[in-house]
Parts: structure tokens; C-alpha cells; sequence
């Protein structure tokens, strides 16, 4: 239409024709081999990954490479081959979403677990914690070395707080009791690689100005779409001139005060940009540091009038690139990631066996965000992600009709997460007495990570589900696909309902 008639053409799409137009997240497929001794320890591990890619590349290449770098997620396994591939379908192109192919990485890894614990006809929460990290010393499967690796000592933190133990009983006790209502508890351990997989994206500039009234303007290239990044950057404006936060303001996000800008992704916005305030400001300060000596404990307002008296320049260009980083997929060597972001996570929930519906009816996350820039932004990020991750791994399924056409195509047919998915009892901390050395200020980012706290939940479903299979027979491992809809839940419980319909290893047709 803009080539007919040339001219600007704006187009509103339908809630229903958007979905059909729109990429969505990559779903993948996962086949392994695995190996591991009587106790649960794992010595070696065969995996291949299938992206559905749709119809063009898009970003379906980093996405995929992401997911090679999370296959192990928090797990020690000292011999490991990954292959990807991605594939070409007849579907809309898929692209990016938070979590940019890790959580499909991690979730493959933790099925890998749970068929190790079921296969030994022992608790998949003891092979999770044979297997984690140790603090010191641990390498990757890529060759990165792990500094300052906390998850271990956040696991043991969680098992205590969350009264692990004692639960995990009386989930039992109360399987023991009935058929139709079953509980089940799991442990979720996170670790999320922290920078853009492609090096020149680890970059961020920014535009300070600082005014004869001691106020404060700042420019910086990321995009504030709610998660807080304004408020950080702030707040980092304010502690390096030594002004109140009401004294600093927010430019919006614009290319010709900061010009090519990066996505703002990879969870990393406030580390590149608030390294790139930071620069501004502290080009600003050494300006200023004679007349500051000149006025011992004078306002800023004061120094930046004597400064624009003395024709000292007030604004400033900041810069920062993230150090020591890119991995060269044809050596197999490199430093992928900045550094990781550690958390842990505890989930209970109860089935209904009958229909498939359920209840999280506990969630305790304790998650490692280094010296926190803003406590109640990162908790509140927390909260976010893992809830936008259960509809993920719970909730919102793709179904295609055999014309190719998509069914889920609206809020009818496609559930996204409500108030009533949210854990009844809900417990976010954060990890303290943890500092990064590597980011400003100490901090860790927080955007994506969380999410994968949401495996916990399939996982302790899958919990749930196996006291079910056990009262009809059935036991050791089994299959279910994510997400992990009431239908699956339904059908892979197995009795004798639900037998006069599918047997109980049946696989219902998903996204594909």
C-alpha cells in the first residue's frame, strides 16, 4: 500500500490477526542420552536441540545459541556434547522474548534430571543437589570459569527457610491419603549467563547535563518499558554528583541524544547504562573538583553556577563497553558471559486429578542480585518473571489447526497468567552479603533470570502427577511436554478414567 500510493500507511491489526501475523517464542525439541552413577551423579550427557525457527532466520540463531549455553543450567556435568539446529518451517517467523532461548535450555536440563531421579526411583531434589555447582572452581561445559558461584550455599539457604524437609513429608503424607487431590514439591535451582552472546552488542552510551539550579538531566540508550531501568539510572546520577533523587530527571529514551543505542535486553540494560551515567557524571566531577575544594560542602546548585561563571563545561558524554568478552563458536573458547545470576526456588502445589487443574499453593525464591540497586524494583522484577514464566511452562499453549491455521488466536482459547495462578503464599528475598565486583556498584541484573524460577512449578506438577501414576501402577519416568497444560496433566495421571480415553504415556499434539 506505501509503494502504491506513496505515502506513510499506518495498519491497527486485530488482537486476533496480530497473533496470527506475530512470531512467537521458539519451542524446541530435546533429545538426550545421559549418563550417571548408582547415586545420581552425572558424568556425561548427549543432547540435541530442534528450534522451530518458522519461516526466516530472524534471531532464531542467538536464541539457539543461548539455549547451548544453559543445557546444564546449575548442574556439574564433567562431560558434555550439545548440538543445535534450527529449523525451517511454514509458520511465522519466531523471535525474541524474555529469557531469549535460556528457559528452553534449562527446562530440557532439568527433564534430563528428573528422568536421572525417576529411572533410580529416587527424589529428583537429591540428584538437583549432588549435582550443583560448587562455589570454587567450577568450569562450564564451554570452558568459562564460575567466580563467586553461590548457588549451592543459596540451595541449602532455601531448603532451610522453606522447611524443605518437613514438607516434603507431609506432601507425602497427604498423597498417602487421596486419590483425587494430589500435592507435590520441588527444588528449582537458576543460573542465568549475564551479556549479550554477541560482543558488540555489550555497549551503552549516555548524556548528563547538569543546570545552574543543581538540577540534573540524564540521556541514556536504554528503553524503560517498566521494569525500573529510569529509577536506576537516577538514582546512580544522584549518589555520583551528590544530589537528591527529586534533583534528576529522565530524558526519554531518544537516538539523537544517544545515538546507536542497543536493545535494551540480555538483562543487562542498567550494567551497560548505568556504567555509561556513571562515566558522565564522573567526567562532570572532575571538572568540578577544583571549585569543590574552593567550597567545601556547598550545594550543587552553588558549584554549577560558579562553574558556568568560570565557563566550565557541565554536560558530558558517557561511555562503557563490557570487558573481556566473546566466544568463538568455531574454537569451542571464549568468555560468553560477564558473569551469571544465581537463584533458588521452592514450589508446592496441589492437582486435581479429575480435571487437571492446579494450585501453587506455596512459592518460596531466593534470588542473588548482587548489591541491589533498588530492592523493591528487583523484588517486584522477581515476582514478574515468575509468574510471566508460569504461563509459559503452565499456560499458554499454540495450537495450529491442520489448515495451518492458528486456534489460539485470542484470550478465548490463549490463557495467559491471572490473579488466581498466583502462589496463594508467595515469599521473595533477596540474596544478601553478595556483592559483584564486576558491575556498577556491586549489582547484578534481574530482568530475565527469574522466569526460569517458574520450571519449579512444572516440575513439582510432574511431582504431583507421579503420586497419581504410582496409585494406578504406573511408576519410574515418564513424559510431559510443556506447557504443561490441564489437558496433560489429565491424561498423564492415568486411571481408569482417562484410560477408557488415552492410554496414560499418550503424548497430546502441541505447537508443533
Amino acid at each position: 500500500a506505501a509503494a502504491k500510493l506513496n505515502k506513510p500507511v499506518r495498519i491497527a491489526l486485530d488482537r486476533d490477526q496480530d497473533m496470527c501475523i506475530t512470531g512467537q517464542r521458539h519451542p524446541f525439541l530435546a533429545r538426550y542420552k545421559v549418563g550417571f552413577n548408582n547415586d545420581g551423579k552425572i558424568q556425561a550427557a548427549d543432547i540435541k536441540l530442534y528450534s522451530n525457527g518458522g519461516f526466516s532466520l530472524d534471531l532464531s540463531r542467538p536464541v539457539l545459541e543461548r539455549a547451548l549455553f544453559h543445557i546444564e543450567n546449575s548442574y556439574s556435568v564433567p562431560n558434555m556434547r550439545v548440538t543445535g539446529r534450527v529449523c525451517r518451517t511454514n509458520l511465522p517467523t519466531n523471535t525474541a522474548f524474555r529469557g531469549f532461548g535460556g528457559p528452553q535450555g534449562m527446562v530440557a536440563c532439568e527433564a534430563y534430571i528428573d528422568h536421572v531421579g525417576r529411572a533410580l526411583g529416587k527424589n529428583p531434589d537429591e540428584i538437583r543437589k549432588i549435582n550443583l555447582y560448587k562455589p570454587r572452581g567450577s568450569i562450564t561445559p564451554y570452558g568459562q570459569l564460575l567466580v563467586d558461584c553461590h548457588v549451592k550455599e543459596i540451595y541449602e539457604s532455601v531448603e532451610e527457610s522453606a522447611d524443605y524437609a518437613a514438607r516434603r513429608v507431609a506432601v507425602d503424607a497427604f498423597n498417602a491419603q487421596n486419590k483425587w487431590k494430589k500435592r507435590g514439591l520441588a527444588m528449582q535451582p537458576v543460573k542465568f549467563g549475564m551479556s549479550f552472546t554477541a560482543k558488540f552488542m555489550n555497549q551503552a552510551s549516555a548524556l548528563v547535563h547538569v543546570y545552574t539550579d543543581g538540577t540534573v538531566l540524564v540521556s541514556h540508550g536504554g528503553t524503560e518499558m517498566g521494569q525500573g531501568l529510569h529509577t536506576k539510572m537516577c538514582q546512580i546520577a544522584a549518589a555520583e554528583l551528590g544530589v537528591p533523587l527529586d534533583k534528576v530527571y529522565i530524558a526519554e529514551t531518544a537516538t539523537d541524544k544517544c545515538a546507536n543505542t542497543i536493545p535494551t535486553a540480555a538483562s543487562v540494560g542498567a550494567d551497560l547504562n548505568g556504567f555509561a551515567v556513571q562515566d558522565a557524571c564522573q567526567q562532570i566531577n572532575a571538572r568540578l573538583e577544583k571549585l569543590r575544594a574552593a567550597k567545601p560542602g556547598a550545594p550543587l546548585s552553588e558549584i554549577a553556577m560558579a562553574a558556568w561563571l568560570d565557563r566550565v563545561d557541565l554536560s558530558a558524554h558517557g561511555f562503557y563497553k563490557t570487558p573481556e568478552l566473546g566466544f568463538d563458536f568455531e574454537k569451542k573458547e571464549g568468555k560468553p558471559f560477564h558473569y551469571f545470576s544465581y537463584g533458588v526456588s521452592c514450589h508446592e502445589v496441589e492437582i486435581d486429578v479429575l480435571t487437571g487443574d492446579f494450585t501453587v499453593l506455596r512459592t518460596d525464591i531466593l534470588h542473588d542480585v548482587g548489591n541491589s540497586l533498588n530492592p523493591a524494583v528487583d523484588i517486584g522484577q522477581v515476582e514478574g518473571g515468575f509468574v510471566q514464566g508460569m504461563g509459559l511452562f503452565m499456560l499458554e499453549e499454540m495450537v495450529w489447526m491442520k489448515n495451518g491455521q492458528l486456534f489460539t488466536r485470542g484470550p478465548s482459547t490463549y490463557k495467559i497468567p491471572s490473579a488466581n495462578d498466583v502462589p496463594i503464599d508467595f515469599r521473595v528475598r533477596l540474596f544478601e552479603d553478595a556483592p559483584n565486583r564486576r558491575t556498577i556498584y556491586s549489582s547484578k541484573g534481574v530482568g530475565e533470570p527469574p522466569l526460569n524460577h517458574a520450571i519449579g512449578v512444572y516440575m513439582a506438577i510432574k511431582d504431583a502427577i507421579a503420586s497419581a501414576r504410582k496409585d494406578n501402577g504406573l511408576t519410574g519416568p515418564f513424559r510431559i511436554d510443556t506447557p504443561c497444560t490441564v489437558e496433560r496433566i489429565r491424561l498423564a495421571c492415568g486411571d481408569e478414567v482417562s484410560r477408557e480415553f488415552a492410554q496414560p504415556n499418550i503424548i497430546p499434539n502441541g505447537s508443533w
